[in-house]
């Protein structure tokens, strides 16, 4: 079978023509110089052995373009460019702007982000990422997509709802719902539990926004002692205390009260520890790839002070390594330095 090559092939096969017929005929002109002796005639013969040479490349050459474009009529038409940089860093939205780049990059920062990618051992873009959703919530809940779309109606019956299972929590508990302190408890809970898990409403792509912006900066960033507040998914009552973030970019850096914002984002939802200090972590790596994120976590647990074992003034804490601050014990031993040092300001 033959194909018809395309015009990418024509015009390569007609560059090598073009050589090869250019390359005999100026060959075929008669020569200018007077004399005909013996050295002339031996520079003749060592020109037609050139010439035969030279035609032989270009016409092996002709052959292989043609042969190629045959078995893959469709090749030629594919950039020879190994990979594109991801678009969009995630859960981050492609960008809607004239250039349709996501981030500020430059060709070359932008070959070489994707060189590091590849010699990480990372796979295509489409391949599994570790927020796994595709609404840039970062792991919602079963009915947080509901949540996030519900109009202003659905927004006041999902309260209404909420403030009769307060009411019926009062009468649970031995309280009086009808009595004057505690008539607008239900709706008053509810609207404060809705505040409180706002979490569930915001996309991280939202939260980032465009604050991702090139900058040839290579060591480490730190954001440390963010209050955060949550709630224990286990008891439903607060925990609090300080978050401390660094991260080593590759390139690109992130707007600083956006490490805040995140850490707010997941902290505002019904959590526990150990896996709000890591979706913290996952989310500024997946967000703009530094070589390596850090997040540590101290908090007091109400659920240990006011009940259960009640131990006042016992905090817990939490880290998670990724990138170089897991694989480099100095770049991890001075990160957990720079965020215990004393504040001079």
């Amino acid at each position: 079978m033959s194909s018809n090559p395309n015009p990418e092939c024509v015009d390569e096969i007609a560059i090598i023509a073009h050589a090869t017929s250019t390359s005999t005929s100026t060959e075929d002109e008669p020569h200018l110089n007077p004399n005909n002796g013996a050295g002339a005639d031996h520079r003749d013969k060592e020109g037609e052995r050139e010439r035969d040479r030279l035609s032989r490349e270009l016409s092996i050459q002709l052959d292989n373009v043609v042969h190629a474009a045959a078995r893959h009529p469709s090749a030629s038409r594919t950039p020879l460019v190994s990979r594109t940089p991801r678009e969009g860093y995630g859960f981050r939205p492609t960008s809607k702007t004239a250039s349709g780049i996501a981030t500020p990059l430059g060709v070359a920062a932008a070959a070489e982000i994707s060189q590091d990618e590849e010699r990480r051992g990372r796979q295509e873009q489409g391949s599994a990422s570790p927020i796994p959703d595709q609404y840039g919530l970062g792991w919602p809940a079963k009915s947080t997509l509901s949540r996030l779309n519900e109009t202003v109606e659905e927004k006041e019956e999902r309260e209404a709802k909420l403030a009769a299972a307060v009411r019926t929590l009062l009468e649970c508990i031995g309280e009086d719902p009808d009595r004057e302190g505690l008539q607008r408890t239900p709706a008053r809970y509810a609207q404060a539990l809705m505040w409180m898990t706002r979490g569930y409403e915001e996309r991280l792509s939202d939260v980032i926004n465009d604050a991702i912006f090139a900058e040839d900066h290579d060591e480490m960033v730190i954001v440390r002692d963010i209050d955060v507040f949550s709630l224990c998914e286990h008891h439903l009552v607060p925990f609090t205390g300080k978050i401390s973030i660094g991260y080593i970019p590759n390139k690109l850096v992130l707007g600083l009260s956006k490490l805040a914002r995140i850490a707010e984002t997941f902290s505002r939802r019904l959590q526990v520890q150990e896996r709000l200090t890591r979706q913290i972590a996952i989310a500024v790596q997946e967000a703009i790839k530094p070589q390596g994120v850090a997040v540590v976590m101290e908090a007091t647990h109400l659920c240990m002070t006011m009940r259960g074992v009640q131990k006042p003034g016992s905090t817990t804490v939490t880290s998670t390594m990724l990138g170089a601050f897991r694989t480099r014990q100095k770049t991890r031993e001075e990160f957990l330095t720079l965020i215990r040092s004393q504040s001079r300001i």
